[in-house]
């Protein structure tokens, strides 16, 4: 059962902060989604109890699944298999790059959660995404595998002072 946080709306941090972090202790997931104005992305406040656990249940989970995909062939195979059930975009992938995909987001769980920081893993989950796309429009693929001009390695941009 998923527990929404309560709502209040930013200028209700400086205006009603008592009544802010009220709402932020009674509620169950203690947290509160801060509604912005305009364009605005919202925030979401969270006790810091809280982040603390959601990171360690992150890092514990993290660790579990790296080490049983360490384990054995087979759990790696098992894991390739259910893929789809978690994201089923890999459905669109040929065997062998829903394979890879599983590989790569093994290392980059693991380096992601040594840092704390999980951009990688949705960045990662973006780019194999978007290869799914490219294999799921038959045109798109056929125009990509074309055989172009090989223009040779390029060399890296000169850094630019400030």
């Amino acid at each position: 059962m998923t527990t929404s946080a309560p709502e209040v709306n930013f200028s209700d941090l400086s205006n009603k902060p008592v009544d802010t972090v009220r709402k932020l202790q009674e509620s169950p997931s203690r947290s509160v989604r801060v509604h912005r104005r305009g364009d605005e992305e919202d925030l979401v406040l969270v006790t810091a109890s809280r982040a603390a656990e959601v990171r360690e249940v992150v890092s514990t989970t993290t660790a579990l699944f790296v080490a049983l995909m360490q384990h054995s062939a087979e759990v790696r195979d098992l894991v390739t298999e259910v893929m789809p059930t978690a994201f089923p975009w890999v459905r669109f992938l040929p065997r062998e790059d829903v394979r890879a995909f599983v590989v790569e987001l093994v290392d980059i769980l693991e380096a992601a959660n040594s840092l704390g920081n999980p951009a990688p893993v949705v960045q990662l989950i973006t780019e194999w995404r978007h290869t799914a796309e490219v294999h799921a429009d038959p045109e798109l693929l056929a125009t990509l595998r074309k055989d172009g001009e090989d223009l040779g390695e390029v060399p890296a941009p000169e850094a630019t002072r400030a």
